[in-house]
């Protein structure tokens, strides 16, 4: 296996070219700039609270093309801090995010208010930093069922739940 394989990750979910999606922590934004190409019809939502993060992302989205992605500021340990209306996404992605974060549950939290019923989170992160029970359990406590479990990559599980 790899590093992170975001190709390999996103296979994972069932992608329809016309869904809505968020990537949580975007950082580089990888998976939402790769979700934007899956999901040419739809639109994706690439939220972090660093506006540099933000800065880079909207160069490097001008750059390749990409038109539907919105770059988005907000804290998402906070209530509502996302900015999305409730039941407004198919999917939201939690990528190497809740290993930093002081309120996993809130985060988890914000993912359940903003995807549709029937729609899916997508959680990956470290083995070292943050144990796949730990996040299941919040899941759980969130109102989130758990779909499939996979590898990431050598040091990455992913956790896909389902609303």
């Amino acid at each position: 296996m790899d590093f992170l394989n975001v190709g390999q990750v996103l296979s994972n979910l069932d992608l329809k070219d016309s869904m809505s999606a968020a990537e949580f922590g975007c950082g580089a934004a990888d998976f939402s700039i790769a979700l934007a190409k899956k999901l040419n019809k739809g639109r994706v939502y690439a939220l972090d609270i660093q506006e540099e993060k933000l800065s880079a992302l909207k160069a490097k989205i001008a750059h390749q093309h990409v038109k539907n992605i919105l770059t988005v500021h907000g804290d998402l340990e906070a209530k509502g801090g996302s900015g999305l209306q409730n039941g407004q996404l198919d999917v939201v992605l939690i990528t190497n995010v809740l290993f930093q974060a002081e309120n996993k549950d809130k985060i988890l939290q914000e993912a359940v208010r903003v995807i549709k019923p029937g729609g899916r989170v997508l959680v990956i992160d470290w083995f070292e930093k943050v144990k796949p029970e730990a996040v299941k359990a919040l899941a759980h406590q969130s109102g989130l069922s758990l779909e499939k479990e996979f590898a990431a990559g050598d040091h990455h599980y992913g956790l896909v739940f389902t609303k």
